[in-house]
């Protein structure tokens, strides 16, 4: 429940006045970074601008790769590589504007960012056991820069950096600087942290509360499997064809979000094989071309991925046999009754 007071309004109009004295200033650059779209916004600092830029490039169903932020004093600095769903550059034009739209005078309070998105119920607090990766979390003190700091090491997923900052906002924290790095299956997030009162974490009962709220942050969500994103025309059947595809190529789905915007169906599967492990390269390729390869989409990570653990599970990995064999091959190249170890090995 939230309450109003008249300083809730005094605060709303003066964050209003600071917008249109000193406007978000935001910039997309498509150039310095081979892989990804490189996102700088400018602004006036105040308490919540950080969740208000993540909010919006999470809204903009954008990953966010790299991320360097600065807000030590009263100008608010970000950068941000960031691609598409698919680990691709971003082809909008228009992704400068909408984000300054956001950001501006006519964008959303802090208040209501946080009050319509960040409430969830306890049935989307999945625990991530099954995803073999376990969150770690550390908060220590940095004395000689009166700071505290918070390290996050975690399997990454979609709108992971909201859930964590969004964890920190609500608790009262200031974010000063920080870095995001989340250019594999795994993401590191570091963050420089004040308390509003511009204190650091100054007990071990604050500091443990601290990781607990983090480490629910990190496992809210999640979702175990390869997901695999359908967008095309909706017609009559269409859920059920896929799913059947899925069936007869040994997928089963672990959790479905299922959309229709106008006339085009978008929707998101999770799909681990039928003993619940990781699915093979060459059966997602054989599902993307029943359905069509521009209709189902992958992220090329979790593609890579899957050619990874595919080629693992062909060569069996680590074996007797095939160490023996890698020996038995050595000594017919040493007896010159082969040609090249080096072809065979």
């Amino acid at each position: 429940m939230h309450y109003w007071s008249p300083s809730l309004d005094v605060d709303y109009e003066f964050e209003k006045l600071v917008n249109r004295m000193h406007p978000p200033r935001v910039t997309v650059d498509h150039i310095t970074d081979k892989k990804s779209t490189l996102i700088k916004v400018d602004s006036a600092n105040k308490r919540g601008s950080l969740l208000e830029v993540v909010q919006v490039l999470t809204d903009l169903d954008l990953l966010i790769k790299r991320a360097y932020i600065s807000s030590d004093g009263g100008w608010f600095m970000d950068a941000f590589h960031v691609t598409d769903q698919y680990g691709n550059k971003l082809s909008e034009d228009n992704v400068a504007d909408r984000i300054q739209q956001s950001l501006g005078p006519r964008g959303c309070s802090f208040r209501s960012l946080r009050d319509r998105d960040y409430d969830t119920d306890e049935y989307d607090i999945v625990s991530d056991s099954s995803s073999g990766h376990k969150p770690l979390v550390t908060v220590e003190n940095c004395v000689e820069k009166g700071y505290t700091v918070v390290n996050l090491r975690c399997a990454d997923r979609p709108k992971l950096l909201f859930d964590t900052v969004c964890t920190l906002t609500d608790m009262q924290y200031v974010v000063f600087h920080a870095t995001i790095i989340a250019e594999g299956p795994e993401a590191l997030q570091e963050f420089y942290i004040r308390h509003t009162d511009g204190c650091p974490i100054s007990s071990e009962a604050e500091r443990q509360r601290v990781i607990h709220c983090l480490e629910a942050a990190i496992k809210r969500r999640v979702s175990k499997g390869l997901r695999l994103e359908l967008c095309g025309e909706d017609r009559v059947g269409l859920l059920s064809d896929v799913t059947r595809i899925f069936r007869e190529n040994g997928l089963s789905v672990t959790r479905a979000e299922v959309t229709t915007r106008g006339s085009t169906a978008v929707n998101a599967f999770y799909v681990t094989d039928a003993s619940g492990n990781q699915v093979k390269s060459e059966t997602i390729e054989a599902v993307r071309n029943a359905i069509g390869e521009t209709v189902l989409k992958v992220n090329e990570d979790e593609m890579s991925m899957c050619s990874k653990s595919s080629r693992q599970q062909q060569t069996g990995g680590f074996s007797l046999g095939n160490l023996f064999r890698n020996r038995s091959e050595r000594f017919l190249y040493n007896l010159g009754l082969i040609r090249s170890y080096s072809e065979v090995a």
